[in-house]
Order: C-alpha cells, then structure tokens, then sequence
C-alpha cells in the first residue's frame, strides 16, 4: 500500500449519465478518490449529492450544477463526512443550502481535521486537491429524517445511524425509483472499513449489515454507489451477503480461539477466491479486525 501512488483524484464532468427525468450522475470513472456525484432537480430547486475532494473539484461540480439548475435554487448534501464526499463544501457557502444529518455534522466537526491531514498524506496528487480546504458547518442539520422538496419532486434523506461511518446518509428518489448509497454501498470493490484503532473505530460491521439487510427490503430500481458503476437491486444484496460471510466466517474462528492474523489470512483468501474481480482487497482485514472486535465475548 505504502508503494502504491494515487492518480489525481479529478472529477470529470464529460461523461454524465442520465438515470431518470431531470436526474444526472456524475460518474467517478473507477478513479480513486472520486465519488459519484448526483445532480437532482425539480421546478423550483436541484440537490447535489458530494463535492469531490477539494475545491477544485467542488468548483467544477458547482459549475455544472448552477448551470444544470438554470436558476433554481441549489442545495447540496453529502453522504458522509469523508474526504472525498464533503472537503469541498465551503465552494457552496453562498450559493447552495449544505443540509446533513445531525451525526454526520458532528462527525465533520470531531473528526474532519483529522481525516484533512491523514489525507494530506496519501501522496501529492491528494495533498495538492486538499490545498486551502476549510471546513464548514451546515446550514441545516437535521435528526433522523428529512424530507427536501424540489417542486414537484420530494427527495428522501435518511440517516442509517452507525454502519461505514457514525453520520451516514442514504437519499432516496421515490418518483424515479433511485437510491444514493454512499460508501455504505461499492459497486466490485470490498465494502471499506475505516478501521483505524485508537483514532477512528465508528465503523460497525455489524450494524452496517443491519443496514444493508434492510435497504436490500426496501430496495431500489437503480442504486448509486459511493464508488463503482451505477447498477440495480442486487448491489444491495451483494453487500448485504458479503458482511453476512464476513461477520459469520469472522465469529465461527474466533469462536475456536484461533488468532487474528490466521483468521484475516483465512478470510482473505476466501473472500478473494469468491470475487476475484473485486478492488480494494486490503479492506478485508480491516473488517475482519474491526468484527473481531465486535465477537460477543
């Protein structure tokens, strides 16, 4: 990992994709460090999902969305606090309504200096997007639920409680049948534990997998990662199985007293046999750390 150099994370707004009437995609293109981007309107208002990571990136997605509004009021919301979701929201003070759930702005005030720095350090390419980032609160926070008109078209944001992160948030699009995951959700990549004990351990395997049980219930015509391509329904399964075998694999071998390195060695290999496709397979130690941690003694 310590070898591997991040591409410029630069969201790129040539290739957007239409999922449904008045309702765009900004794809993250599988680069690293790029969100997928939504862009929802309705007649009196848009809502933009992320801002990329930085300024920079925020400028262009604030560009493309005033100019997608064409006069509508603009709001924007993120689907967590992380880098690349929300480090470029201060290019929307004055221009756009910030709105988050209430952990997630606690999370962007308890924790974001933190991730500020330790994403400084994934290499230049980052550390130059993360130049001159300020963070700023949100102009509306809400607790569990939020119901955003647009003028004709109600947008659902929900918080999940504690699952990839303490503030994550899904937002759902009744009329077109869209849901916007975030990172609760990667299209052919492992699911992303930021497990970082003692500075960050929020994240919760078990409790992400009471989540995606029931988003994989509730389902959705079309899902929208945080990373990865837009895809259906069974992106929701696919996640939902993954943690049920990680957390079920996890537990049978602490159950037999076997040590945690074994254990990642074991889970490793067989996560990888079964989705030899999938990126990111250092993420698969981290959630086997981080359900070892939460076996019930």
């Amino acid at each position: 990992m310590a070898e591997h150099v991040i591409p410029d994370p630069a969201v790129q707004v040539t290739e957007v994709r239409e999922l449904a009437r008045d309702l765009v995609v900004i794809p993250d293109r599988r680069v690293q460090l790029v969100p997928n981007i939504g862009i929802i309107g309705g007649r009196e208002s848009v809502l933009v999902i992320e801002t990329g990571l930085g300024p920079g990136n925020a400028a262009k997605v604030l560009e493309f969305a005033a100019d997608y509004a064409r006069g509508r009021r603009l709001f924007l919301t993120t689907t967590h606090f992380h880098p690349e979701h929300s480090f470029g929201a201060q290019v929307f003070a004055g221009e756009a309504t910030f709105l988050v759930n209430r952990a997630q702005a606690e999370d962007l005030k308890v924790k974001g200096a933190g991730y500020l720095e330790m994403f400084k350090g994934l290499g230049e390419p980052v550390a130059r997007r993360l130049r001159g980032v300020e963070l700023v609160d949100p102009d509306v926070v809400y607790d569990e639920a939020y119901d955003l008109d647009l003028g004709g078209r109600v947008v659902q944001l929900r918080a999940t409680g504690r699952a990839h992160s303490k503030g994550d948030q899904v937002v759902r699009v009744p009329d077109a049948d869209v849901l916007f995951t975030g990172d609760l959700v990667e299209a052919g990549q492992f699911a992303i534990f930021p497990w970082f004990p003692p500075y960050d351990a929020d994240v919760s395997g078990t409790r992400w997998l009471a989540v995606m049980q029931r988003l994989a219930a509730e389902g959705a015509g079309v899902v929208v990662p945080g990373h990865g391509d837009v895809g259906g329904p069974r992106l929701l399964s696919d996640v939902r199985d993954y943690l049920r075998l990680l957390r079920d694999e996890t537990w049978i071998r602490r159950d037999s007293a076997v040590g945690e390195q074994t254990i990642i060695d074991e889970i490793s290999a067989l996560m990888i046999e079964r989705h030899p496709d999938w990126a990111g397979q250092e993420w698969i130690e981290k959630g086997v750390s981080c359900l070892c941690s939460e076996h019930p003694a």
